[in-house]
Formats: C-alpha cells, structure tokens, sequence
C-alpha cells in the first residue's frame, strides 16, 4: 500500500475517533491489579471529563470523580483529577497523560487503528521505565471502551475505562 492510501485508509477512522471524543462528558473506570502488582489499586470510578481541543488539533480530556477503593468499600470515595492528551498525528493517535500539567506529560501509547475504522490498538508497547503499556480502543453507539494494562516489576495493572456521552446516563 502506498503512503498515499495507507493515509485515505486511516481518515475514516481518525474522523470516528475524534467524534466520539469531542462528545465524551463521562467516564467510568475499574481497576484490577493482577498477581504480580505490588500495588494494590482496585476499585471502580465515575466522573465528568470536560473535553477542550487544542491549537495543533489535540483534544484534551480533563477528568474529576469519585474512587471507590475494593479494600475499603464502606470507606468514603476519593477525590480523582486526571488530564489526557489524545495528539492525532499522521497514521495514530498518542495518548499522554498530564496531571502534573503538559510541561511533565507522560506518554503512555500510540494508538492506530485496525481492520475496522471501531477498533485501534497500541502500535508497539511503551515502555516507561521498567513498566510495558499497551492498549485497545473500541468506538461504541454511546462512546468508547478503552482497556489498557501497565506490566513491570512491581506493576500488573488492568483498567477499563468506559467514556460516554451525556444522552447515555446511566448506561456504562
């Protein structure tokens, strides 16, 4: 395939995806450490993401809600801030994510699409230090479901993200 239609092939898609992130109002989360994590970090959350876009085209995600730890469960909920970086480049997208404000972003994966313009997958693992990133992205009626794990050392992580629109209250 060309330079050229390897491009028109990802238009599609690129145009599906940004879609359903400019209309993204929430989000809902679980985590679930696997064996090896040495840290612990299970439960489930749910928030609002207030969507803005960029000067070079990027949509930035800035999310706020409520975690429910599973070790803790009639512990009061905690606090969450995040904010991700969806950069769209030639042939994917590159997701970072920065709380700690867009001079200490952290990438976490590139993203590309598949056979199909409702699913993209990592492009290669992403390392971060010892820690291996990966991700799966799947466009849905009422949003998207991104899965990604984080392997390392000390780290076994799986979260679910499930990101909808607002006329989808209530159905996660």
């Amino acid at each position: 395939m060309t330079q050229s239609s390897e491009r028109e092939a990802v238009e599609p898609a690129m145009v599906a995806l940004r879609r359903h992130l400019l209309s993204t109002s929430e989000v809902y989360f679980s985590s679930l450490p696997g064996a090896r994590s040495q840290t612990g970090w299970a439960g489930n959350g749910e928030g609002r993401v207030a969507v803005t876009t960029d000067e070079d085209g990027s949509v930035v995600f800035t999310e706020s809600g409520r975690f429910h730890p599973a070790v803790a469960p009639d512990a009061p909920a905690v606090s969450f801030r995040n904010v991700f970086r969806w950069r769209f480049l030639a042939d994917r997208v590159s997701l970072a994510h920065e709380r700690r404000g867009a001079e200490a972003a952290v990438r976490l994966f590139d993203l590309a699409p598949e056979d199909t313009a409702n699913t993209w997958a990592s492009c290669h693992d992403h390392l971060c230090g010892d820690d291996r990133y990966r991700a799966r992205l799947v466009l849905g009626p009422l949003g998207f479901d991104l899965r990604w794990t984080i392997e390392g050392p000390r780290k076994d992580e799986h979260l679910h993200y499930r990101y909808r629109r607002a006329a989808s209250a209530g159905v996660r």
